[in-house]
């Protein structure tokens, strides 16, 4: 049996609102040690901003980083799962749009973020203190604990 999204998901995703400066997601992003945070409006997912957003789309284009607000600069085309979905559906998906998380969302709002590193704990067998079974690589085609770490095994 597959796993959820749900049950493999980080809960109460990093979010912010569309008028939060560009400053203000960088300090969040370094005090939390996380890489993107989510843009939201009246409660619902506008958009994401990365790390690279900031330095692509604000630093290099240089824009005042104080007075800036994320609405201008996140990637409002977000690619979202609901937490039934699947985690083969989740992996397909990344492949598929090239991203490596999928922000949860339920009626627009989020709720979690679905990462690379989530489902390659859930393509790794269950062991002794996991009820759950993981995935099998044939669950989620593609989608190797090698290609999402981005390191391929070493040679034999």
């Amino acid at each position: 049996m597959l796993h959820t999204v749900e049950e493999v998901m980080t809960r109460d995703p990093v979010t912010l609102p569309e008028e939060a400066t560009v400053v203000k997601a960088a300090k969040l992003m370094r005090d939390r040690g996380i890489g993107d945070v989510l843009v939201v409006g009246d409660g619902r997912l506008r958009g994401l901003v990365t790390n690279r957003d900031i330095v692509v789309r604000a630093v290099a284009e240089g824009r005042d980083l104080a007075t800036t607000p994320l609405a201008t600069l996140c990637t409002c085309d977000v690619v979202t799962v609901g937490p039934d979905h699947d985690v083969a559906e989740a992996a397909r998906l990344m492949r598929e749009k090239d991203v490596r998380q999928l922000p949860v969302v339920v009626d627009g709002r989020p709720i979690g973020v679905v990462a690379l590193a989530d489902l390659t704990l859930a393509l790794t067998p269950g062991d002794a203190s996991s009820d759950a079974p993981g995935l099998t690589p044939g669950d989620a085609p593609g989608l190797t604990p090698d290609r999402v770490s981005g390191h391929a095994p070493a040679p034999a």
